[in-house]
């Protein structure tokens, strides 16, 4: 029996909190999983889980050789890195994740300037606006905008990015230039389509600092931010978008942001990775050589 490989399989159990999600994450069969488990089980002399209909739990014998097996794990991995010189030298393969629009305009310029530096690096760039799982999908570094959830990663804050509505100059021609938020009620607006919809916009008053939600019933739901800022420079409606995604067509005066004192906090804009053990100088060496591009970048978008 491979210990290791089967330590493995149940930190990715204990992880992923069921056999059919951890054997998905690790591409291997569901039976090969569970026969792993109970060879480990057998070899060990003791039940390291406990299977409902419901859920699955840990023994105390489970959890503690769980930890013991993070740690070894950790260890053996930061041995396989330092044998191939990835402590000493910025080298080998390294992947990062961004939203898609994001992505092309601010991180994939940086990224090519990278590897120009960094020969012994190669580079994964994965453009897409779904949240990665950086573990399960074996992602080193994400760019994430928006406010961070408490959990074991390890952010470094790259800027921030404001929520701005914005219209054509012609829809403000023939509709006026809105003064409050609920005056969008007037207003045809263009909405992009998310996992969770929002049935309002969110803005804050500037007096009271206090939040609020006006109700938007769009005349045009689009799926990519994209579509949203052209169906805006058409005339279709309002948007509603990150500022970065609008930059260029407020730039060129194809759309013009209004309800500035309105808008609610700039979100963050952080670079993301999982906190394991010592860094390798690859994951080090972009963090340096990107946080301060990106920085300067969003500063540069921020007075837009």
């Amino acid at each position: 029996m491979d210990r290791l490989e089967a330590m493995s399989m149940l930190v990715a159990i204990a992880d992923h909190g069921s056999f059919s999600a951890a054997a998905r994450a690790l591409r291997v069969p569901l039976a090969t999983l569970s026969r792993k488990i109970s060879d480990l089980e057998a070899h060990l002399g003791t039940r390291l889980l406990v299977r409902t209909t419901r859920k699955l739990t840990l023994t105390d014998a489970g959890a503690n050789y769980v930890t013991a097996a993070r740690r070894i794990l950790e260890e053996v991995e930061g041995a396989e890195r330092e044998a191939t010189g990835e402590f000493t030298t910025p080298k080998g393969e390294l992947v990062v994740t961004a939203p898609v629009f994001f992505g092309r305009l601010h991180v994939l310029p940086v990224v090519i300037d990278f590897l120009a530096l960094y020969p012994q690096i190669n580079l994964r760039l994965i453009l897409t606006d779904r949240n990665v799982d950086l573990i399960e999908d074996q992602v080193d570094m994400a760019v994430r905008i928006g406010k961070l959830p408490d959990s074991s990663m390890v952010a470094t804050q790259v800027g921030s990015m404001r929520t701005v509505t914005c219209a054509s100059p012609k829809l403000l021609a023939g509709h006026g230039v809105p003064k409050q938020p609920d005056d969008l009620l007037k207003y045809p607006c263009v909405a992009v389509i998310t996992p969770m919809p929002v049935p309002s916009w969110r803005f804050r008053m500037p007096r009271s600092q206090a939040m609020h939600d006006v109700p938007i019933l769009p005349r045009l739901a689009v799926t990519t931010p994209e579509a949203a800022v052209q169906a805006a420079i058409r005339g279709v409606g309002v948007a509603r978008l990150l500022q970065y995604q609008v930059a260029d067509a407020v730039q060129d005066g194809t759309l013009q942001i209004v309800l500035q004192h309105y808008e609610p906090e700039p979100v963050p804009v952080n670079l993301l990775h999982a906190l394991r053990g010592q860094m390798p100088l690859k994951m080090r060496s972009f963090i340096d050589f990107a946080a301060p591009r990106l920085r300067e970048s969003l500063g540069l978008d921020a007075s837009a």
